[in-house]
C-alpha cells in the first residue's frame, strides 16, 4: 500500500501566525490520513529572496498582525504573549529542530513555539534552546552544540533554498501534492483541497497568471 503524501510544514518561529497554524496543523492532516513533515525554513531569506519586508519592519502592519494573533488564539483558547524582543534572531532554534525527526522534533518544536509565544521567555539563547530540548525529552547540551556545527548551518540553508524553489514566500506555508497555502487563515482552503474540493481545479490558471498588465509601480 502506498504512504500518503505527506503535509510539508515551513515554519520559522518568529512567526505567531506559524505557531497558532502548528497548533492545528496535526489535527488537520490526520483528518485525512496525512503525516505532517515540518520544514524549518528562515523567514528572513524567503523575505531577501522576493525583496518584500516582514510585518515586523513596517510599524502599522507590526501592531496589526500582533492584535490579529491574539484575537486568533483567544478563538482557539491558546495562550499567546509577545517574547522578550522581536523579532529577534531565530537561527539556534531553527538549527537545533533541524537536527532532529520523528516525535522528537514535534516535542522540541512544541517547546520551541510555546517558549516563544505562550509565555515561556523566548527562545534565542544558548540556555533557552537547552532548556527547552531537555523538557523535550532530548540532550539539551549535545543538541546546541550540535546544533552550531557546519552540518546544521547546512542543512538550514539548504531547506530555505528548497523552499524557496518550491515557491515559499512567507510562513507559514503548507505545501501537499504540490499545491501551496500560505498563512493560518488558509486552513479551509487547505482542508478543501484535503478532501476534494478545491475549487481551483476548475479553473484555468494560466489564463489569469498571464494576463497582461496595464499599470505599473515606479
Amino acid at each position: 500500500m502506498r504512504m500518503p503524501t505527506p503535509l510539508f510544514f515551513y515554519f520559522d518561529l518568529l512567526s505567531p501566525y506559524a505557531y497558532l497554524a502548528w497548533t492545528q496543523i496535526h489535527g488537520l492532516a490526520a483528518a485525512y490520513g496525512r503525516p505532517v513533515q515540518p520544514v524549518p525554513t528562515l523567514l528572513a531569506a524567503l523575505l531577501a529572496h522576493g525583496g518584500t519586508k516582514g510585518p515586523a519592519e513596517i510599524p502599522a502592519k507590526r501592531v496589526y498582525v500582533f492584535k490579529d494573533a491574539l484575537r486568533s488564539a483567544r478563538k482557539l483558547g491558546l495562550p499567546l504573549s509577545p517574547p522578550p524582543t522581536h523579532p529577534f534572531n531565530p537561527l539556534l532554534a531553527l538549527r537545533a529542530a533541524s537536527m532532529v525527526e520523528g516525535d522528537a522534533q514535534r516535542r522540541l518544536i512544541d517547546g520551541l513555539f510555546q517558549a516563544v509565544w505562550g509565555g515561556g521567555g523566548g527562545a534565542e539563547s544558548v540556555r533557552a534552546v537547552q532548556d527547552v530540548a531537555n523538557a523535550a525529552g532530548l540532550d539539551g547540551a549535545q543538541l546546541v552544540e550540535t546544533a552550531g556545527t557546519d552540518v546544521a548551518k547546512s542543512a538550514l540553508r539548504q531547506q530555505t533554498e528548497q523552499a524557496i524553489a518550491a515557491g515559499v514566500f512567507g510562513v507559514p506555508t503548507m505545501i501537499v501534492e504540490g499545491e501551496l497555502f500560505w498563512g493560518y487563515d488558509s486552513f479551509g482552503h487547505l482542508e478543501d483541497f484535503l478532501r476534494g474540493g478545491d475549487p481551483i481545479q476548475s479553473v484555468d490558471l494560466d489564463r489569469w497568471a498571464n494576463l497582461p498588465a496595464s499599470a505599473g509601480r515606479r
